[in-house]
Parts: structure tokens; sequence; C-alpha cells
């Protein structure tokens, strides 16, 4: 009787450590939840375990890294974010957590360039329409991101500055919540990944004034980079990572990565993030992926405190 009451009081424990919870920070909608939903339904066939999706919004993401920074480093808990992880340090005054010390890189997927898109009833054909207008009447143009300090507010905040004008900032708890009311008429433009705003283009809803990427994607063949347009160098790139818990072992971030990798790497889901989510797949592992993230720490913290925003 007794060995059989401690199995039964064991179970539950041993029931809940053969899940994996995949935690978005951020709303459904974006293509950060559309990556992890992907992730979920082929880890699941893959490993064959329990894969949940858990979308934790706030904080520019913070809540939900902090969520899995706290979570037991045994494989269970897994972050899937995007680029705006990287400006928590600099964006947040008392940030819940350390993101170069309490969560450990396991998996860069890929990039894409940051878009600026406007409301089609709106006028603005170029960026260069945006800053005639902000020039004739300072704030009176208004655009969305999906929070503050995410890239496309730092790129937009950038961009104004180079400009000589001043764009009115419209922040969002996600790419959802903040394509629905551009789409809808209450901003007028959005700065977006490419994979946010490319999925709308066939609504006839949302015109495309600028990409911030090196070269025009083939998504946007009429559509000018920020370098054409004449800012000198300029490019803001999307991205998508996974992490997990501080000291979680090697061997479980190697599992996962390879998991992801292998997934990833199949022709049919390759096309389809590169069709759908304009994504450029990088596949890369901790070991690269901690070398770009702490650059990108670095880059992004400096553009912040350069122009005082604070969440």
């Amino acid at each position: 009787m007794l060995a059989v009451s401690a199995a039964f009081a064991i179970a539950p424990a041993s029931a809940q450590a053969s899940k994996i919870t995949l935690v978005v920070p951020f709303p459904p909608g974006g293509s950060t939840d559309a990556l992890a939903r992907l992730l979920q339904a082929n880890l699941q066939t893959r490993l064959g375990r329990i894969v949940l999706v858990e979308n934790k919004a706030g904080a520019a993401g913070a809540l939900g890294a902090a969520q899995v920074a706290k979570s037991a480093p045994d494989g269970s808990s897994f972050l899937v974010t995007f680029d705006s992880h990287a400006v928590i340090p600099s964006i947040l005054e008392r940030p819940p957590l350390d993101v170069e010390n309490d969560l450990m890189p396991v998996f860069l997927v890929g990039t894409a360039p940051y878009v600026i898109a406007a409301n089609a009833s709106r006028p603005f054909k170029t960026f260069a329409d945006v800053v005639a207008a902000s020039k004739e009447n300072p704030g009176s143009v208004k655009y969305a991101s999906v929070g503050i300090g995410t890239l496309g507010h730092l790129a937009m905040t950038v961009l104004g500055k180079k400009a000589g004008v001043e764009i009115t900032h419209v922040p969002y708890r996600g790419g959802g919540p903040a394509m629905n009311d551009v789409l809808g008429g209450h901003v007028d433009l959005i700065a977006g990944s490419a994979a946010l705003v490319t999925a709308q283009l066939g609504t006839n809803l949302l015109r495309p004034v600028l990409q911030l990427g090196r070269q025009r994607l083939p998504a946007l063949p009429e559509t000018q980079t920020a370098i054409e347009a004449g800012f000198p160098d300029f490019e803001t790139l999307a991205w998508w990572g996974v992490f997990a818990p501080k000291g979680t072992p090697p061997d479980i971030i190697a599992d996962m990565a390879r998991s992801i990798r292998d997934i990833l790497s199949e022709p049919a889901i390759a096309t389809q993030l590169r069709d759908t989510q304009q994504m450029s797949l990088l596949l890369a592992d901790a070991n690269d992926f901690s070398t770009f993230f702490s650059k990108q720490v670095s880059f992004w913290g400096k553009i912040v405190r350069e122009n005082d925003i604070r969440a």
C-alpha cells in the first residue's frame, strides 16, 4: 500500500516534467507567436512530449522572459522571443531579470528587415512624404510599434532624428494589436518586422513606404530601402531566438537546438518562413547566438541611452 501511495504521489510531478512550455512574451497574433506555434506542433511530434505555448505579455517582453528565467533548468521551459529582448536592460529602470546572465541562448532562428507601412487611406507613398507631412505639421503623423523600446520604435526614433522631424509614437503590447489599429485607421503608420507587415499587404489596406534592410525584399521590389532613401548605412533587422533558464544542462540545450534546426531545415517549413515571415534563416547554435545577442544588447542599448528612452 505504501508503494502504491508513493507511486501516485510521484505521478503528477513526472507528468509535469514530461511537458515543455514555450513562453512567448507577447500577445497572440504576432510573428513570434506564429513561430512558437509552428515549433510547438513539430516538437510535439518529434519529441513525443506535450508542448504548450504560453503568451505572457508585458514590460517590453520582460515579464515572460523573467518567468522562464525563474523556471527550473530542466528542459521544461523555453523562451521564444524577438529582438526587443536585447533592449530590456536599457529600456527598463528595474528589469526583472539580467538578460545576459539569467538566461542561456539556445538557438538563433533568423532575421528579417523592419518595414514602415502606412494605412492605404493616407497620402504617404514614400518615406519622403512622411517627412514632408511631419515638417508641415510636427507630431501630426502617428506610428504604431509593438512596444516601447522595440526595434521598430528605436529605428523610427533614429530616422526622425536624422530627418529632423517629430513623428509621434503610439506603442502597443504586440504585433496583433498594433496592426489592427493601423488597418482600422486609428494610427497612420506601423514600424514592424517584414513578417508582420507583408502578411497584410494583400488586403489593400496597407502600403509599404520604406524597408530597413540593405537590399530590397523580393516581396517588396518597389519599396525603397532606407539607404536608398538617403540614410547611409542604416539597417534594422528583426530577429527571433530561443533561450533557456540559466543552469540548463548543455545536453538539453544541444538537444533542443538540434530539434529546432531539424524542424526549420525541412524544405516546406523553411519555404513557409521565407514566404510568410520574409525571414532569412540563420539556424545558429548557442555559441554563435550568444555572440550575436551580446552585440545587439550593446548596439541598441547605446541608441536607447542617447535618446533617453524609457518604458
